[in-house]
C-alpha cells in the first residue's frame, strides 16, 4: 500500500519504513522530508500524492491529508496529566498509541484507541560494557529538566550522557544512530531517568546492544524493565546501588545484558511491530 507519513519523530519512523509499503513523506513547506536520512522512502508533496492510507501524527497534518485518503493518528507523548482530554476525543477515526500507559493516561473519549508497542531495528548484540561507566541518552535535557530526570543524573557518576544538547551538562552530543549504538555498548550500563514520558526507544535499542539496565520505575518502563535484565524502581538510592553493582562486576552485567537482549527481541521486536501496523492499515482501508 502508499502510506502518507510524516517525518516527525526519526527513530520511530526508522523503523516504521522498513515495511514492504511505498513510503510517502511530506517534504517542505508541509514536512522536513527525509533529511538526509537513508529511508526507501519519497519524499512528496502531499497535497499531490495518491495514497492508500495516510498516518498523522500532529492535528495539523489533518487538514493536509488528501480528501477522501483514510487517516489513522499515531499518538506518541503522555499526557500532561492523567486526565487531560486528547485533542481527539470523540473523533470518529482511530488513535493509535505506542505504549499501554499512554493509552491508559489519555482521555480519548468515544474515539476508538488500540496500542501498537514499539519496533526497534535489531542493531546487533554490539555490548562489550569494556568502560566501567554508565550511558544515558537524553534528547535537550536542560530544557525539559526534571521531566527526564536530567537533575539525576549526577548520582549516577561516572556516566556519560548522549544526545542533542547534552554538552550544555558536560555529556557527550549528539550521534548518528551507528555512533552512538557503538559507543552506547561500549559502557557497562545504560540508566533510564525519565519521570514522565512515553518509553523511550533508547532505552530499547540498548537492550537491543544487550546492555543491562537500571530505569526509573515510571511510565512504561515497569512493563520494559523485567526484575531479570536489571532494576527499576522509583527509589533513586536502589538504582543507583544496582547501578554502581553491574560497573563493578562485568560478568553480572553481562549475564543480565544477555537476557535484555532476549526480552528485547521477543517483546519489541522489528517483525511483530510492523506485521500489527499491516493488520491496524488493511483494517483501516477496509
Amino acid at each position: 500500500m502508499k502510506i502518507l507519513i510524516w517525518h516527525v519523530h526519526g527513530s520511530w519512523t526508522h523503523s516504521f519504513v522498513q515495511g514492504r509499503h511505498d513510503y510517502l513523506i511530506p517534504g517542505p513547506p508541509h514536512g522536513i522530508g527525509l533529511a538526509g536520512r537513508p529511508w526507501r522512502a519519497t519524499e512528496v508533496d502531499p497535497s499531490e500524492v495518491d495514497a492508500d492510507i495516510a498516518v498523522v501524527q500532529r492535528t495539523e497534518e489533518l487538514s493536509w491529508v488528501p480528501a477522501g485518503v483514510p487517516v489513522v493518528y499515531l499518538e506518541h507523548n503522555t499526557p500532561s496529566r492523567p486526565s487531560q482530554e486528547h485533542p481527539l476525543a470523540d473523533w470518529d477515526g482511530t488513535i493509535v498509541h505506542v505504549t499501554h500507559f499512554n493509552d491508559l493516561m489519555w482521555d480519548c473519549g468515544k474515539t476508538r484507541t488500540v496500542v501498537v508497542e514499539h519496533g526497534v531495528v535489531d542493531p546487533g548484540p554490539l555490548y562489550s560494557g569494556e568502560l566501567p561507566r554508565a550511558a544515558a541518552v537524553i534528547n535537550e535535557p536542560v530544557r525539559r529538566g526534571r521531566i527526564v530526570g536530567t537533575d539525576l543524573l549526577p548520582r549516577f557518576d561516572p556516566i556519560d550522557v548522549f544526545g542533542m544538547g547534552t554538552e550544555q551538562i558536560g555529556g557527550r552530543g549528539d550521534h548518528g544512530l551507528e555512533a552512538l549504538h557503538r559507543e552506547l555498548a561500549r559502557r557497562r550500563v545504560y540508566v533510564h531517568t525519565a519521570r514522565w514520558t512515553s518509553l523511550g526507544l533508547s532505552l530499547l535499542e540498548a537492550m537491543h546492544l544487550g546492555m543491562p539496565v537500571v530505569a526509573l520505575a515510571s511510565t512504561e518502563a515497569v512493563r520494559a524493565v523485567p526484575p531479570d535484565v536489571g532494576t527499576a524502581s522509583a527509589d533513586v538510592g536502589e538504582l543507583v546501588r544496582a547501578a554502581r553493582k553491574l560497573i563493578a562486576d562485568p560478568d553480572l552485567a553481562r549475564e543480565k545484558g544477555l537476557r535484555a537482549r532476549e526480552f528485547a527481541l521477543a517483546h519489541y521486536g522489528l517483525d511483530a511491530f510492523l506485521r500489527h501496523w499491516d493488520v491496524l492499515l488493511e483494517e483501516v482501508i477496509g
